[in-house]
């Protein structure tokens, strides 16, 4: 089983969270998290660890970059996660709270398998 936990942080910190910010981090977190369990080619079923995803979202929901951040120390739960992230998208638009001056949401992605 999955179980993600998204620090939904762009490169700079930013303080106080909106209910839209949580209702869309929610969403994206839900879809990989659909993703991965539908995902019928994953060698890594069984293994634990956490791979942070480096992700960054268009401001239509388009995944533009994705890669890995810090990796698990197992090749296979690291391409589980990129291909969740990448095979989820599109998502839905970020709020634009999220959105740099360059229109993309830049956000590491914290992806937890087997807790």
């Amino acid at each position: 089983m999955l179980g993600l936990l998204l620090m939904p942080w762009p490169a700079e910190a930013r303080t106080g969270v909106s209910p839209a910010v949580r209702d869309w981090l929610s969403a994206l977190v839900t879809r990989i998290d659909a993703v991965d369990r539908t995902d019928r080619h994953t060698n890594a079923r069984g293994a634990a660890g956490t791979v942070v995803v480096r992700v960054e979202i268009t401001a239509d929901g388009s995944v533009r970059q994705a890669e890995i951040e810090r990796g698990s120390g197992s090749r296979g739960l690291d391409r589980r996660a990129l291909r969740a992230v990448q095979r989820a998208s599109p998502f839905k638009a970020p709020p634009a709270e999220l959105l740099a001056e360059t229109g993309v949401a830049d956000l590491s992605v914290p992806v937890q398998f087997g807790r």
